[in-house]
């Protein structure tokens, strides 16, 4: 069974982590989960905040994280959301979408908003992007750097190299991963 984790929107946000945590996934160390309702929020934010990015470019964005990653989408969550609780009810729905795809993980920035005394009950934890990718790292580091390398030949305007991807996971705050990974 593969280890399963949702991806909360705030890690789906900025763009590299965005692209690094869909690597992860579709190399195959995660099956990653989301639901429309998390990508609404992340979208919502996005057009809201970067009005810059057209429309049509955030929706094409939205499609092709739904297929690039199989099997993605979780669905039917919504009739656990009002049992649930949490220190932010909005969050509900991340913890009722990791119920329903029974994931292992859900990976936040927001942990505060998962403690674990509501998480334990359905044997969920929260990681921050940061503590998840370092353990990807720690679990099989060639098909990380592999995944970052891949993200440097993506970027052609301008062009981009391993270093120019590990400065933006760190602007990120990917300390910790940026770190381990520049080791060696």
């Amino acid at each position: 069974m593969p280890f399963v984790v949702v991806y909360d929107a705030n890690v789906l946000y900025p763009s590299t982590l965005r692209d690094l945590l869909i690597r992860v996934a579709r190399a195959g160390l995660v099956q990653a989960k989301w639901s429309h309702r998390i990508l609404d929020e992340v979208f919502d934010n996005l057009g809201r905040n970067r009005p810059d990015i057209p429309a049509e470019r955030l929706t094409r964005t939205r499609e092709l994280m739904i297929r690039a990653v199989r099997d993605c989408l979780v669905t039917g969550f919504e009739p656990l959301v009002d049992a649930l609780v949490l220190p932010d009810p909005d969050d509900r729905h991340v913890l009722a979408a990791a119920v329903r795809a029974h994931a292992q993980v859900i990976v936040t920035w927001d942990l505060g908003d998962f403690p674990a005394g509501a998480l334990t009950p359905w044997d969920v934890e929260a990681r921050s992007p940061d503590a998840f990718l370092l353990d990807q790292v720690h679990l099989n580091r060639k098909v990380v750097w592999s995944c970052v390398q891949q993200i440097a030949d993506s970027w052609r305007d301008p062009p981009a190299t391993v270093d120019d991807v590990l400065s933006s996971l760190e602007r990120d705050r990917l300390t910790q991963t940026v770190a381990e990974l520049q080791s060696e």
